[in-house]
């Protein structure tokens, strides 16, 4: 230990000043009010006496965080400001002293040791300021964190997230988990579980919980129920434990998908067709009759209190091929009072088309309307649903029966072969966890979602799109075929930095810095 005297009497230091004898080992000194040399005061004074020299860290080895008493754990790394802070609040005694400098001793990483080199002023004896320099080890202990304990302990959780929708298409999940994704609401998730149906979320905590419920109910229309029950009770203290349980269900309609209207809800919504084609399933239920174009939304509250399903699915979906069109001009078309919004997006046109698999047998082509005249011509390959080899099951449909329905419904425009679009894509979605969705490649519901987002410009604007770095961003190639694409602006770049290169001190290739 190093002591400095820096009593008033020694600073002034002025010539000719009488000195004093140290009243301890007779040294002659400058006047001070200990009247003692600064060797002695070494001898009987210890300013650091109240400071511990050893101590204890505990750090969290699965989060790699420290904890800040009494319950708060941080991030820090080793020799940084926030591990400097967290050491000094762990001494007892700095407020008797003032802390001049403090910095770290250099010590292996793996010793669990982690050594501070402290400079404190105290003042002793009436006035006396003596400067200390020593030396403060902690032994850094493991103990897990609340939140790693939860995740360990796959019972430990308070609370319980059940989405489920009773559905054959999963393109509405598949959007769900991009929403989740691009606004991180799985942040304080203990642990995620594929369910027959849906997905389960777990929680320590109700509020997260809750949160995570009212997330879902702003992306789709949903109905929401609560419950809760008793684990244990103390009667003394009249304190409780529950579970809670939120069971969200997502309405049963997919993109894409056709559905039937009561005569009841078709008034409510401004008299639009029974027969109608889900364009879009976001907060609300975009609907449009494709013989008419107008348009309308349906709410998770209007739903639930009138519920339709779909009476088609797209995996019945049958490829034609146009033979003729017609655009039906808005000077031509009949308005009926009352009529609800018309879709300006579309052009509402005349169309025969014919089985792609009887072209050249079939020389009857089937006439229908279409809300489709903007993108077909003659020629073209579109998807659409034969309502009349349909087997139809639904009770508002046979009350139709007497209605005059069309033998065709096209929903969108074939871009021709799946695989030769999924090869030229050269982007990429992010995924919540490889297990807890099913999003293989090579099933028809992920490859549809997949052209749905690239077909819709609005319907991937909620979706975090990234470059694929396997593949060559080339965006001049152009196919006789006219394939929709994603354009590299909407791309996000994909950080995926070499932790193990980073830490040798090599160079980090510059997509990976961007």
């Amino acid at each position: 230990m190093e002591y400095v005297d820096y009593s008033l009497a020694d600073q002034q230091g002025a010539e000719g000043q009488a000195s004093i004898l140290c009243c301890e080992c007779g040294v002659p000194i400058a006047p001070n009010p200990s009247n003692m040399c600064v060797v002695c005061l070494r001898n009987h004074v210890d300013i650091s006496a109240g400071i511990p020299k050893q101590a204890t860290l505990f750090f969290c080895r699965n989060c790699e965080r420290y904890l800040n008493p009494p319950s708060e754990w941080v991030q820090a790394q080793l020799e940084s400001r926030e591990l400097l802070s967290l050491c000094l609040k762990r001494l007892k005694g700095l407020k008797e002293v003032k802390l001049i400098d403090a910095g770290f001793i250099w010590t292996e990483p793996h010793s669990r040791r982690i050594k501070l080199k402290l400079t404190i002023h105290g003042e002793v004896m009436g006035g006396t300021v003596l400067q200390q320099v020593f030396i403060v080890e902690y032994t850094v202990t493991n103990q897990m964190c609340d939140d790693c304990h939860r995740t360990e302990a796959k019972d430990y959780w308070k609370c319980l997230v059940q989405v489920r929708q009773r559905c054959e298409n999963k393109k509405t999940f598949y959007y769900l988990e991009q929403m989740i994704l691009k606004h991180k609401a799985h942040e304080n998730t203990l642990g995620i579980k594929p369910i027959h149906g849906g997905l389960d979320f777990y929680y320590a905590s109700d509020n997260h919980a809750r949160k995570m419920a009212e997330f879902v109910g702003n992306v789709l229309p949903i109905k929401l129920t609560h419950a809760k029950r008793l684990i244990s009770q103390d009667i003394h203290s009249n304190i409780c434990n529950y579970k809670f349980t939120y069971s969200i269900e997502i309405v049963p309609i997919s993109k894409d998908s056709l559905v039937c209207l009561s005569k009841k809800l078709c008034h409510q919504l401004a008299g639009v067709a029974p027969i109608c084609l889900v364009q879009r399933v976001a907060n609300v239920i975009h609907l449009i009759d494709p013989l008419s174009c107008q348009v309308a939304e349906v709410s998770s509250t209007v739903f639930f209190r009138s519920p339709f399903e779909a009476i088609t699915n797209p995996k019945q979906l049958v490829e034609f091929v146009v033979m003729d069109i017609d655009v039906v001009y808005e000077k031509d078309r009949k308005f009926f009072p009352g009529q609800g919004q018309i879709s300006h997006k579309h052009a509402l046109c005349d169309v025969w088309v014919v089985k792609a698999s009887e072209l050249g047998i079939n020389d009857n082509p089937v006439h229908t309307k279409s809300h489709l005249g903007h993108l077909l011509k003659v020629g073209d390959y579109a998807w659409g649903y034969n309502l009349e080899d349909a087997n139809i099951n639904n009770e508002n449909f046979e009350k139709l029966k007497n209605d005059k329905i069309p033998d065709v419904i096209l929903i969108k425009k074939s871009y021709g072969d799946r695989m030769n679009r999924s090869s030229q894509r050269n982007w990429k979605l992010k995924h919540l966890n490889e297990e807890s969705t099913d999003f293989d490649k090579t099933k028809n519901d992920y490859n549809e979602f997949l052209e749905d987002l690239e077909e819709d410009p609005e319907y991937r604007k909620n979706v975090n799109i990234y470059r694929d770095a396997t593949k060559p961003a080339n965006e001049t190639e152009t196919d006789a075929e006219d394939l929709p694409r994603i354009t590299l602006a909407e791309m996000l770049e994909d950080l995926n930095l070499n932790i193990e290169d980073d830490a040798m001190g090599e160079e980090v290739g510059d997509e990976e810095d961007m």
